[in-house]
């Protein structure tokens, strides 16, 4: 008991050390010091010396506002430079010229080119989806001429309504695995989940598959040891961390990989909200019932997951890989009864919100519904309009959140724009056995996506994060069935509860929301 109170205490000295946090901490010292420093010892010239941070706190709120960031992210360093004029500015210039991150940017537009080839759209699909929808066709159209995924067809999917579904299926097609196994994974923690995965790959390797396993740098912090990937090496398993964590002086740091990928053998594939914990599973419990979802592609459309995982694990190699040998090319004639899979990746890097788009996509062509599952809800301008029109509109637009949330500065925020949004008409339900940690749309009874993309700002504008947008195809029925089934397990919140909220929790919400950019 004692030994697990220490790890905790741990991994919270730990999580100060190694980020942001510290340099955040440091800065609002040298704020305090400078300050101390200027009324004491430098009464007579502390104005002018004031003065002087004021003045380049000044030029850096005119840089601000004329670049080309999200609004909420500009009013949120607007404020943060104007309250702390030498903090602020700092800390803006300290995350804005991140050297590591304009690297990545161009290895992943070099690694793009190198697999364009691979990503080429099949046009008979294209002319296909605009017989049945037009608008989804230029959906399409933007994905794969732009950002290099394309639509297909000839794709079974299978839907998974629980952590634990999903954990059994992935099992299963491992062990059936071949020539390869690729998965990326943003959190591993050992326990029972992972163990279990562990061992079908340690026998896979030994059976000659070739196992390449990847995880976020986060993981190092709190999770695993940080010679983890030398355990599983030795082990046959090629492991990586991606974006691994430095004291104080990382980066990119905020550019989490917060995908969760598994192909294998390029012929299955899986995506969705799962990471490699037992919490996903239940197996072990931390905010009640933890309610997730996930999905397995068999066909064509694995070979996009393929690809981007490939285009993640040749980041930092200086010899690209041999595609061809994990790519299987379809064979078959395209067939429309099994609709249109389109698998889509989200990079900081592109200055392309994909994840979002594909959101206001389904939102904004919606005719009788939108139904959400989101863990968070922090919403930028553009988000909050759409939904709060298409449920003006007349659309029905129901969002499920958690009851019991992982992250209460995050629930107290996502709170702040219940009124604005039950008032536009859209409902809001909790699920309360606990929390909601997937990721879904589902509109129409013909359109839904599924993925690892949050209503928030860090997945939509800061993480690697990937989806799979469907049309037509006979799983949506099962996404909006579970939605159906988690709904009856949901509390509907009131405008009179929203109102109802404590003075605390509605000034600790609006507070917070300020810097909800920077969360």
């Amino acid at each position: 008991m004692e030994s697990s109170k220490k790890r905790k205490v741990q991994k919270k000295l730990f999580s100060v050390i190694y980020g942001r946090t510290a340099v955040i901490l440091l800065l609002i010292l040298i704020q305090i010091l400078v300050m101390v420093f200027g009324i004491y010892f430098l009464t007579d010239s502390w104005t002018y010396l004031y003065g002087v941070f004021s003045i380049i706190g000044t030029i850096a709120v005119i840089y601000i506002i004329n670049s080309e960031d999200n609004p909420a992210f500009k009013l949120t360093w607007v404020l943060c430079i104007m309250a702390l004029p030498i903090f602020g500015t700092f800390f803006y210039i300290y995350v804005k010229s991140e050297i590591g991150t304009r690297y990545i940017g161009k290895r992943l537009e070099t690694l793009r080119q190198e697999t364009e080839e691979y990503m080429c759209q099949d046009m008979e699909i294209i002319d296909a989806m605009k017989e049945s929808k037009l608008a989804n066709k230029n959906l399409s159209f933007y994905l794969g001429k732009h950002m290099g995924f394309p639509t297909y067809g000839n794709t079974r999917l299978e839907y998974y309504s629980l952590g634990e579904d999903k954990f059994d299926a992935l099992k299963r097609e491992l062990r059936k695995a071949e020539h390869f196994i690729f998965m990326e994974y943003f959190i591993v923690e050992g326990g029972e989940m992972w163990d279990e995965v562990r061992h079908i790959l340690e026998e896979k390797v030994a059976e000659g598959v070739e196992v390449r396993f990847m995880y976020d740098g986060m993981c190092s912090i709190s999770k695993l040891p940080s010679d983890y990937p030398w355990y599983l090496r030795r082990r046959g398993i090629r492991c990586k961390v991606f974006n691994p964590i430095n004291p104080i002086v990382s980066t990119i740091q905020n550019n989490r990989d917060h995908r969760k990928i598994c192909v294998i053998d390029g012929k299955v594939g899986f995506t969705g909200g799962v990471n490699l914990a037992d919490e996903y599973i239940n197996r072990r419990e931390r905010f009640g019932h933890w309610k997730d979802t996930a999905i397995m592609l068999e066909g064509d459309a694995v070979q996009s997951l393929t690809i981007m995982f490939l285009q993640m694990w040749n980041i930092d190699e200086k010899k690209s890989d041999a595609y061809e040998k994990y790519l299987y090319p379809s064979r078959k004639p395209f067939d429309p009864k099994d609709g249109y899979v389109l698998p889509y990746g989200d990079t900081p890097y592109d200055n392309e919100t994909v994840g979002e788009e594909v959101y206001f996509h389904i939102l904004n062509h919606a005719k009788e519904y939108v139904h959400i599952m989101t863990p968070y809800l922090i919403l930028d301008n553009e988000m909050i309009k759409t939904l709060a029109r298409v449920a003006k509109s007349g659309m029905e637009v129901i969002i499920i959140m958690p009851h019991i949330p992982d992250k209460p500065y995050a629930f107290a925020v996502a709170k702040t724009y219940y009124k604005e949004l039950i008032e536009a008409g859209v409902r809001i339900y909790e699920y309360t056995p606990g929390f909601v940690h997937a990721k879904i749309f589902v509109s129409d009874d013909d359109t839904a996506t599924v993925g690892t993309i949050n209503l928030d700002y860090r997945s939509l504008y800061l993480h690697f994060e990937d989806g799979v947008f469907i049309y037509n195809n006979p799983v949506v029925a099962d996404i909006e069935r579970d939605f159906q089934e988690t709904l009856k397990k949901c509390h509907f919140v009131t405008m009179k509860e929203v109102q109802e909220r404590s003075v605390k929790e509605k000034i600790e919400g609006q507070v917070l929301r300020l810097f909800a950019p920077l969360m």
